[in-house]
């Protein structure tokens, strides 16, 4: 995801932090806020990051100042949301105009998921993958552009990411690429990736809203 990343931002939100290993592909210098629902993982990322919010997005989103961040970073995570359309617009406030989302999420269309539904009419959860069994959402590329411009996003980078691989499964799912004259060109990806523009108008920004000692680390 790191290509994904604008040349240019100073306040970031990294929503799904983890353990703040992300944080080392931003450029120095940056305030790096992060949001982890896992006590443990919080704990490593605030050694890396300016200030960490332990719990769930919709639970701490009330701390998180309005119209400040210039980049919002949330990989593999709109997919676990209880209401992207909620996140979006919330998201679309906490960023300044002009700001940058960038995110991942997976792609239903996948070569795989084509073949469970269509070919042995499943629809199995698992414990990890597109399947996953925390995943409240689904989305296909068509659908998360849809949604982004809804909420007043303009895409400005998008690719398919975690491509397929075993040279008979790509020659299986290029042959419905060539067939459709490239219109399943997407069942090759796992997932996408994006960096889209907020076109939300906000008020002016809130300069400083860390403590003095959160400045200072």
């Amino acid at each position: 995801m790191a290509p994904l990343l604008p040349a240019e931002y100073q306040h970031v939100l990294e929503i799904g932090c983890g353990e703040g290993a992300f944080a080392g592909s931003l450029k120095p210098g940056c305030e790096i806020w992060g949001v982890e629902m896992h006590e443990a993982s919080t704990k490593i990322a605030s050694q890396r990051l300016h200030r960490v919010l332990i719990g769930t997005y919709d639970a701490v989103q009330p701390e998180l100042p309005e119209n400040y961040f210039d980049l919002v970073i949330c990989n593999d995570v709109i997919e676990h949301l209880p209401d992207h359309d909620a996140f979006f617009e919330s998201v679309s406030g906490k960023l300044r105009e002009g700001g940058y989302l960038v995110a991942s999420i997976p792609n239903m269309r996948y070569y795989y998921c084509l073949r469970e539904l269509l070919l042995r009419k499943e629809w199995v959860y698992r414990d990890q993958g597109i399947m996953d069994r925390t995943h409240l959402r689904f989305f296909t590329e068509r659908s998360i552009r849809r949604t982004l411009a809804e909420h007043g996003f303009s895409i400005e980078a998008f690719k398919g990411i975690n491509r397929l691989r075993g040279s008979k499964r790509v020659l299986r799912a290029l042959f419905f690429v060539v067939l459709t004259l490239g219109y399943y060109a997407d069942i090759l990806y796992q997932q996408f990736g994006f960096r889209a523009v907020n076109g939300r108008k906000g008020e002016k920004r809130n300069q400083d809203p860390l403590p003095p000692d959160a400045r200072e680390k």
